[in-house]
C-alpha cells in the first residue's frame, strides 16, 4: 500500500487507450456500439470520430486504486461517476486521485477525476470509498 496515503494525498497517472484496447473492450463488455468501432457511423455523429466506453476510460479508477494508490490490498467499495467529455483513442490522458477523508474504519474517500493532457479539460470526475 501507498506510504503517502493520508488526507490531503495526490497521486497522477498519464494514459492513453488505443483503438485496439476499445476493441478488445467491446468483446469483453459486449458493448459494440459502432460509436465506439466504426469510424465512417462515429464520423457522422456530434463527435465526428471514435469515442472511447466511458466505463472503460474510467476503469483507469480501478487500476490505480488496487495497484498504485493506495495500491495492493486495498478493497474497491463504491465510485460515483460523471462523464463530462467524451474521451478518444490515442489521446493522452491524466487521472488525479485526492484522498478526501479517512475514517475510523480505515475506508477512504478519494476525488477521482480524469483530465485531457493537453487541454486540461475534464472528461470524467468522480468519487471512490475503498478499504485499506
Amino acid at each position: 500500500m501507498s506510504t503517502n496515503f493520508e488526507v490531503g494525498s495526490e497521486h497522477r497517472h498519464t494514459f492513453t487507450i488505443t483503438q485496439k484496447q476499445v476493441e478488445a473492450f467491446a468483446e469483453v463488455s459486449g458493448d459494440h456500439n459502432p460509436i465506439h468501432l466504426d469510424e465512417e457511423f462515429a464520423s457522422k455523429t456530434r463527435f465526428g470520430k471514435r469515442i472511447i466506453h466511458g466505463m472503460f476510460g474510467a476503469s483507469i479508477i480501478s487500476y490505480v486504486m488496487g495497484m498504485k494508490f493506495p495500491g495492493p490490498g486495498s478493497v474497491y467499495l463504491k465510485q460515483n461517476l460523471e462523464f463530462k467529455r467524451p474521451m478518444y483513442p490515442e489521446v493522452e490522458y491524466e487521472g488525479v486521485f485526492v484522498v478526501k477523508a479517512i475514517d475510523d474504519k480505515k475506508r477512504a474517500t478519494v476525488q477521482t477525476n480524469i483530465y485531457d493532457k493537453a487541454s486540461g479539460k475534464i472528461c470524467t470526475e468522480g468519487e471512490a470509498l475503498i478499504m485499506l
